[in-house]
């Protein structure tokens, strides 16, 4: 079979899955599948696609309709540019974060902690975009740990980035000149209604912290104020509806310059503000 002809039949297959975007995933995956980087794949449309790489391509749409995600299937994600391992132990980076990246990278800092790493991408790029910086992560979770070590291998950052496994502050020691997080933030009765790609393969523990959605930001609006240096900045990722909750909180725990960060679809997207 021709790439172009196992194009149009995964696309078709995954469409008939009820599959959002299920062209766009059918490119991946077949890309994926055949070894090749997916803006290559125009390239090699006339091309035969090997058994093996076909017999690739069905277990990964197999996957797809039961709705796991392609990053996972594939084992990636691009993330401002660069490649990160995804497993179904950490979340996957997604482009709003991104958010938050441009505004951690519109100051100098030169030593960052990241609460709730996962895998790594929001620590990991802002070290790689600022090659005199060292940082902190820290993960509740194990498994996510070592996600966010292979990243750190891969990218070569393994003399500046140090991981440690805790609740939030409790591994934690010193002070840092830039704090940035993407906590757990979705209240408990707002889970059934994510798509399952989201509710039924993320880590639960990286989605939910139960009740309202805003316990993780009280725990880091407490600890906050005794890890900040003077004058450091503190950024978190929010969900759309939880501005003005977690600007409350901040402002309570006596951080100052509190403000609302908005992402590409015009949606709240991070709240930051600064040590006194």
């Amino acid at each position: 079979m021709r790439a172009d002809e196992a194009l149009r039949a995964a696309a078709a297959r995954l469409s008939a899955a009820g599959i959002e975007g299920a062209a766009r995933d059918a490119r991946l995956l077949l890309a994926g599948a055949m070894g090749i980087a997916p803006d290559r794949l125009i390239l090699a449309m006339a091309e035969d696609v090997a058994p093996e790489a076909l017999s690739r391509l069905d277990a990964f749409l197999a996957a797809r309709e039961r709705r796991q995600p392609v990053s996972q299937i594939l084992g990636m994600r691009l993330f401002w540019g660069r490649a990160f391992r995804v497993t179904p132990d950490v979340l996957d980076p997604r482009p709003e974060t991104e958010t938050l990246i441009s505004e951690a990278l519109s100051e100098p800092f030169s030593r960052v902690l990241d609460l709730g790493t996962g895998s790594g991408c929001i620590l990991l790029t802002l070290l790689s975009e600022r090659p005199q910086a060292t940082g902190l992560g820290v993960d509740l979770s194990p498994a996510a740990l070592a996600v966010a070590g292979a990243n750190r291998t891969t990218l070569g950052l393994e003399a500046r980035a140090v991981l440690l496994q805790g609740d939030w502050f409790a591994p934690v020691s010193g002070r840092f000149d830039l704090i940035v997080s993407n906590p757990p933030y979705i209240a408990v009765d707002e889970m059934p209604a994510l798509a399952p790609e989201v509710r039924d393969w993320e880590p639960q523990m990286a989605l939910t912290p139960g009740g309202d959605g805003l316990d993780a930001y009280r725990a880091i609006a407490r600890g906050a104020p005794l890890h900040l240096a003077p004058g450091g900045r503190i950024i978190v990722e929010i969900g759309p509806a939880q501005g003005a909750a977690v600007s409350a909180l901040f402002g309570e725990a006596g951080l100052r310059d509190v403000r609302i960060g908005r992402d590409m679809d015009g949606r709240d997207r991070i709240v930051t503000s600064r040590a006194a």
